[in-house]
């Protein structure tokens, strides 16, 4: 049974992260707001949850999806060692509209789909859903739309898409822009952007002077 809570009430909020918890523990799908676009999350180390993920968007495994963590330090568990570039953006832009590609760590127990051993990891800006990855740990999340339609900036769009097979609906109110996070490959030997996103190239560059754009 599908609930959506009214996260702008404080008693909604505390029920609604708290039943997202339960249902990501139970392998269930939650949709939730980030400082971009609306999400469809699952416990990224539950492979059959992941998968339903990639179902209800329509998506093949050839597609992996990303990971959301609530900190610099959920990241550093993920991988083996970061590149030196990695520091300096996760300082100025976490929180924020960046996703890094890096090397995880071969050991993990989980399936995000045809990775190639790398994974797309970022720390949005959005205190719910930070609350929420507090509780649950790394989340598989892409956007929450079917393949093909627009990145929803909405719960309505959102459920209007996802419908039933989504648990639970947290709704944070409207994002704040429909522009999807920067990406930029660390997993390489040289840094590249594989997406154009919300933060201007030249920032990065000035971080990462050798950035090259795909």
């Amino acid at each position: 049974m599908t609930a959506r809570f009214d996260c702008s009430d404080p008693a909604a909020r505390a029920a609604g992260l708290a039943a997202a918890a339960a249902a990501v523990r139970r392998g269930e799908l939650v949709v939730l707001p980030t400082d971009t676009v609306y999400g469809v999350g699952a416990d990224a180390f539950d492979p059959k949850a992941v998968a339903a993920l990639l179902a209800a968007k329509g998506r093949g495994r050839h597609k992996p999806s990303p990971v959301l963590v609530d900190s610099a330090a959920a990241l550093d568990a993920l991988t083996d060692g970061l590149p030196d570039a990695a520091g300096a953006l996760i300082d100025a832009f976490w929180p924020g509209g960046l996703t890094l590609v890096v090397r995880h760590r071969a050991s993990l127990d989980w399936d995000l789909g045809e990775t190639g051993g790398t994974v797309a990891v970022r720390m949005p800006d959005h205190p719910l859903t930070l609350e929420l990855l507090a509780a649950t740990g790394p989340l598989a999340v892409s956007s929450a739309n079917l393949t093909d339609r627009p990145s929803p900036q909405d719960c309505d769009a959102a459920q209007g898409m996802l419908g039933d097979s989504v648990a639970v609906y947290l709704d944070g109110g409207r994002t704040a822009g429909a522009v999807s996070s920067s990406i930029v490959d660390l997993s390489g030997e040289v840094p590249v952007l594989v997406r154009d996103g919300v933060l201007p190239v030249s920032e990065l560059r000035a971080l990462v002077p050798d950035l090259v754009v795909r």
